[in-house]
């Protein structure tokens, strides 16, 4: 018979309940009803904006920055030729994540990339990025420091691409030097292979006489010999 007292894997008695998660349900009740409170708010604003011909947008929260221009490049070739797996149910409207440019701080998806950079600008984006829609006004000082930053931005790049230049130049003589070095060791090759070849004729000759045949030398004449013909001189006689 089991002992009902039997402790547990640690010397304490187990309970049904000690291994149970507690829920706080006076919290949770508490979030419900404040969650709803906010969703009648924001449907309210929503309505009173309709009826005013205007476009509903969230309450600032006082955490927003200045609107800023983009500085990354937006890759719209990324996807293609890719297969892309969307969830079941999800291929219709622009709510939630499907086929397109998705939008995750707003939860739109896009078919068009057209439409999907005007998002980019509109003020739902900006707000739900954190950002106010406004730009902030430069000074005096921070003009003349972005002219001064551009103006040597400008010589740099001048001062680089003169130097690439030269560089570009310099290797592209060294090229064609070397061409013109390998094309004069070629022809010398040839001339010296030429040279040794008559050197090699005019000493088998010099050993057997000049009836030695050397290759190629009497090859028309055998020829015109076995054709019945002696030469190509007239028979007549003066």
């Amino acid at each position: 018979m089991a002992d009902s007292k039997k402790g547990g894997a640690y010397g304490a008695p187990a309970g049904d309940t000690d291994f149970r998660k507690t829920w706080d349900l006076d919290e949770y009740a508490a979030k419900a009803k404040e969650r709803e409170a906010r969703e009648k708010e924001e449907a309210k604003a929503r309505y009173e904006a309709k009826l005013a011909g205007k476009k509903y947008h969230k309450p600032l929260t006082g955490d927003e920055t200045y609107t800023t221009a983009r500085r990354n490049v937006i890759d719209l070739t990324a996807q293609v030729g890719k297969t892309q797996l969307v969830p079941a149910g999800a291929g219709v409207g622009k709510r939630w994540r499907s086929a397109g440019f998705y939008c995750e701080a707003c939860d739109l998806t896009f078919k068009d990339n057209l439409q999907f950079v005007e998002h980019l600008n509109t003020m739902q984006h900006l707000l739900n990025t954190g950002q106010t829609a406004e730009v902030k006004r430069a000074s005096a000082a921070e003009v003349h420091e972005r002219i001064a930053f551009y103006i040597r931005r400008k010589h740099d790049l001048e001062k680089e691409k003169a130097t690439s230049l030269q560089d570009r130049l310099q290797l592209r003589e060294e090229e064609m030097e070397k061409e013109a070095e390998e094309r004069r060791q070629k022809r010398r090759a040839e001339a010296e292979k030429k040279r040794l070849q008559r050197e090699e004729e005019a000493k088998v000759k010099v050993e057997y006489g000049d009836d030695v045949r050397v290759e190629g030398e009497h090859d028309e004449d055998d020829m015109m010999a076995q054709m019945g013909f002696t030469g190509f001189g007239t028979s007549k006689k003066r």
